[in-house]
């Protein structure tokens, strides 16, 4: 997990290259990492499960999921530049899932680099602990190895070609000889190493104090190897690694790590596992559609074990389905198999209902009796089991997205493929969202960025084989109200025979909580909520749902409106779809009276820039109503950090590689919603209502 273009891609391909692997993540045309690739591989008597991730903010969620079934993380960041926005941020999603992991300082041989600077920013941005485990010998052009902390051995690459790239190395004791100042280096740091555990793991600290207080240089490599694992699973330290993956340097003692400092399966503990015992419980973390064999769903199972052939029970889609095979994805093939235990990621073959985030379990007696472990109710409204849908394995918070536009296929006639399409693609990827515009029933198009949308519309041409046509770029804004208002509203219609009557008056305000509430938060005036049926109770809300979908000024959805129901009244027999819609209009009434207000989406944007671009681009954020908050220096480069409206931000990457002449880049992150001003709002309904 990384950034983008810190070299996970590379780093992953590396290891790859030891075990002759040529499967690579999927990638697009500009070269970075859209998709998880997940691959297993053995490293030194133990079976490694890795998972390449993308770092382009765009694909937040697919770095969301992939962290929500992996045991250890290894952190990869550019050495020359340090700590950047999306290394944050998907640190931060790894603090989260408490998730152990160790660092890896990459591009060692990159002109400019600096060792130092890289591990400082990690202590300071990130708010940890590096454990320096490994010393570069040379930086930049020079770097040609890496002096061992813990056992004081230096490790050189020799120069080689071809498939034994990176195979080609020397390990060896350090002595004054060789380099009297990197000895005198590697030393203080064991010292500094040996210091700075002692101080976190009390167990150490006592070999330390006690038998070898008067002389560090003795203490075992192995004891020290021991303390080191202990710190890194509880997480309170990170070992750090370095190396230059471009050129195979470092990735084995990085392999080695992994297996010596990350946990195996069975040393992660989750809650849930005491509820199934040795009942099969795994979660369905990633979908790729095959044409030949249909859904391929990636699962990792936490405990029992998975075989082909058998039924499995879906508790999030509350239904029984049979996996016709089970896949590892082994090296660069896919190994059919026939049975696969706790700990592993298996592929799917069969699953047809199956998505992100959903539980997998034996069976439904297997979900009510864990559920029933766990002392929740079993059994719902939906005839799903609660509490072993939200309690025992949770899936992943799948943001809004920000960005929308129309999509539409060559002809009518190719309306269904472009259907089929995108619910295919809304499988794989949770955060694509797909609608119909009530008004004009056309197709709507809604991701995380510009990015994120282009690629979409790219993979339906490649995969799908449709040529399709993408309306304008436009912000999905919010709307709100500023003021509260009360309706009443009355609907009659006779049905058949059968006359359906109900009055509804509803109260609006605006909602003053510390966060923003996307979805409506309802009230219920004093004894009108014990008055009503639940069959009536949920008609009502499923009208509050409804209209808060589309609000009253452009037709975006509403946030941080409370919604007081202050009484519903309806003749006996009174069908709940005559409620839902009778509350609906009523709430549309009580928008209309309301003082409106327009929220557009206010981003993160952390730039990189050389110095003497920086009056240019600071020029052209003013323009953009941006607010710089932080200039700081990095390396021989500035980083602007800012917010700034979305809509300001369309085009922007071609924008920045003008003013930059093509050295700048820049990472947008979603902050909040904010109010527009009362100019900028009426330039925009103008704009929307063709005024303009």
């Amino acid at each position: 997990m990384a950034h983008i273009d810190a070299g996970k891609t590379t780093t992953t391909e590396r290891d790859a290259v030891l075990f002759r692997i040529h499967k690579k993540p999927w990638r697009s045309e500009a070269g970075i990492t859209i998709q998880s690739a997940a691959v297993a591989f053995d490293w030194a008597d133990c079976r490694i499960n890795l998972i390449d991730t993308p770092g382009h903010v765009d694909f937040t969620l697919e770095v969301e999921r992939s962290l929500r079934v992996l045991d250890g993380a290894v952190a990869v960041f550019d050495a020359s530049a340090g700590v950047e926005a999306q290394s944050l941020t998907v640190w931060r999603q790894a603090d989260k899932h408490h998730i152990p992991r160790i660092c890896f300082l990459n591009k060692m041989d990159k002109p400019g680099v600096s060792f130092r600077y890289a591990v400082e920013s990690i202590e300071q941005k990130l708010k940890t602990r590096p454990l320096l485990l490994q010393l570069p010998i040379g930086e930049g052009k020079s770097f040609r190895g890496i002096a061992d902390v813990v056992t004081k051995e230096q490790v050189i690459w020799k120069s080689a070609t071809g498939m034994d790239d990176g195979k080609n190395f020397e390990r060896k004791p350090l002595k004054e000889a060789d380099s009297p100042d990197l000895l005198k280096d590697t030393i203080d740091a064991r010292t500094t190493l040996i210091e700075q555990v002692a101080d976190l793991d009390d167990e150490f600290a006592e070999l330390v104090l006690g038998e070898f207080s008067e002389n560090f240089d003795s203490l075992p490599a192995d004891q020290l190897h021991s303390a080191v694992r202990r710190v890194t699973l509880a997480q309170k330290a990170v070992p750090v690694f370095c190396g230059s993956a471009s050129r195979n340097k470092g990735v084995q003692p990085l392999l080695d790590g992994i297996t010596m400092y990350l946990p195996a399966p069975d040393e992660r503990s989750y809650d849930f596992l005491q509820w199934y015992g040795d009942d099969l419980c795994a979660l369905a973390f990633k979908v790729l559609h095959d044409k030949q064999r249909g859904p391929l769903v990636f699962v990792r199972i936490y405990s029992g074990t998975m075989k082909p052939q058998s039924a499995v029970y879906n508790i999030n889609k509350n239904c029984t389905e049979r996996m016709s095979r089970l896949l590892l994805p082994f090296a660069d093939q896919q190994i059919e198999i026939s049975s696969l235990a706790a700990g592993n990621i298996a592929l799917t073959v069969g699953l047809k209902q199956s998505a992100t985030g959903d539980t997998i379990v034996s069976s439904k007696a297997s979900a009510v009796a864990a559920a029933q472990k766990a002392g929740k109710d079993v059994g719902s409204s939906h005839g799903q089991t609660r509490g072993a849908e939200s309690l025992l394995l949770a899936g992943v918070e799948i943001p809004e997205p920000v960005f929308f536009c129309t999509i539409e296929p060559p002809s009518m006639a190719r309306q269904p493929d472009l259907d089929n399409a995108l619910a295919c693609l809304q499988r794989e990827d949770p955060s694509l969202k797909v609608k119909i515009d009530a008004d004009t029933g056309q197709t709507v198009l809604c991701g995380m960025g510009e990015l994120h949308i282009e690629i979409i519309h790219d993979r339906i041409k490649r995969e799908y084989r449709l040529e399709t046509y993408l309306g304008p770029l436009q912000v999905a804004y919010r709307e709100t109200i500023q003021n509260t208002v009360q309706a009443t509203d009355t609907l009659d219609r006779i049905i058949g025979e059968k006359r359906h009557q109900v009055t509804v008056e509803l109260g609006l305000r605006p909602w003053e909580g510390e966060e923003s509430a996307t979805a409506p938060v309802i009230e219920y005036a004093e004894n009108t909520c014990s008055l009503l049926s639940p069959e009536l109770r949920e008609a009502v809300e499923n009208g509050i749902c409804t209209s808060y979908v589309q609000g009253p000024l452009l037709g975006f959805p509403l946030q941080d409106v409370v919604v007081s129901v202050h009484a519903v009244t309806a003749n006996t027999g009174t069908s709940p779809t005559v409620v839902s819609a009778c509350v609906s209009r009523c709430m549309h009434k009580a928008l209309k009276k309301a003082d409106k207000q327009v929220l557009e989406p206010l981003m993160n944007l952390e730039i990189t820039v050389g110095e003497s671009h920086l009056g240019t681009v600071l020029g052209d954020l003013a323009q953009r109503r941006g607010s710089i908050q932080e200039i700081q220096s990095r390396q021989d480069n500035k980083v602007l950090i800012a917010s700034v409206p979305l809509a300001e931000m369309m085009g922007y990457s071609t924008a920045l590689r003008t003013l930059t002449s093509g050295s700048g880049t820049f990472t947008l992150q979603l902050a909040s919603y904010q109010a527009m001003s009362l100019s900028e709002q009426t330039a925009l309904l103008n704009k929307r209502i063709g005024l303009a």
